[in-house]
């Protein structure tokens, strides 16, 4: 099975030089953003700009039998849908939004009800709505989801309830908490008041996700990625990151000389601007 330094090969010999370029300047552009989650975001850029081009090689047949959904073609890029994390601040995703648009593509930020706090199959069909929105205004086939920490939360909930599958080219998440936080248990028991619905439905083992994560957690239909970094602290443990039959690729794995000390996975060489852009 191809690795990601076979993802990064295809985006330095891909075709569509105008798609290469523009992914190529996603990285570091998220250098405005809180120290906390600063490197993730950087490292998920340069991250994204290989996955979006390669992941179509990288996919391969996960299972056996019959697939109830045909997957969905990955040479026809649609429109783009960025969903943001927990609270609703759009500050991320819109920086990456723009970058996708600078590249050519139709890129567009989905406003969750609630500020981002409240119950997150709710937040699905409001993703659902705006894909529907999306595609009557581009005549596309399908779209591409971006989630953005509990934003992939949302995006994997709306392809599992929402009949997402067949309209779902790929699925990229970012730093997403698939299988919790602690962090929201601990507001949960400290502070009970403090943590709204989606905070219950993001601690680890809720009824929410015991549900989601039951059967396939990459079902049929898109092409499944998801990006993270080993030294995240707000997804605890870090490792609630990962995707069960996804293309997962960590930070470190591509810019271990960014963060030395927590290179712990084989190395996936890009080119040296793009770890110095991060280490930045």
């Amino acid at each position: 099975m191809p690795g990601p330094q076979d993802a990064a090969e295809a985006v330095r010999q891909g075709p569509d030089r105008r798609r290469q370029d523009g992914l190529v300047t996603l990285v570091g552009v998220f250098s405005a953003l809180p120290p906390a989650r600063r490197r993730l975001v950087l490292g998920v850029v340069a991250l994204v700009a290989a996955v979006a081009v390669a992941v179509a090689v990288t996919v391969v047949v996960r299972r056996a039998g019959p697939s109830p959904l045909r997957p969905v073609a990955q040479d026809l890029p649609g429109p783009v849908l960025l969903v943001p994390g927990y609270g609703g601040s759009t500050t991320a995703v819109e920086v990456l939004a723009e970058r996708l648009s600078a590249a050519g593509r139709d890129a567009t930020v989905v406003t969750l009800p609630g500020g981002g706090t409240g119950d997150l199959a709710e937040q699905a069909r409001v993703v659902g709505a705006a894909v529907d929105a999306a595609l009557a205004r581009t005549a596309a086939g399908s779209v591409d989801l971006v989630g953005y920490s509990a934003g992939g939360v949302v995006a994997r909930l709306w392809v599992a309830d929402g009949g997402g599958g067949s309209l779902t080219r790929r699925v990229v998440t970012l730093g997403s908490p698939h299988h919790g936080t602690q962090l929201a248990s601990l507001a949960g028991s400290l502070a009970p008041s403090q943590c709204p619905a989606a905070c219950r439905q993001l601690a680890p083992g809720s009824p929410l996700l015991t549900r989601l994560n039951s059967a396939d957690e990459t079902p049929d239909g898109p092409a499944w990625v998801s990006i993270w970094s080993t030294v995240d602290d707000v997804v605890t443990p870090p490792e609630s990151a990962r995707l069960d039959g996804a293309l997962d690729l960590t930070v470190q794995s591509i810019c271990p000389r960014s963060l030395a000390e927590l290179a712990a996975t084989p190395v996936v060489t890009l080119s040296t601007s793009d770890c110095a852009r991060l280490s930045s």
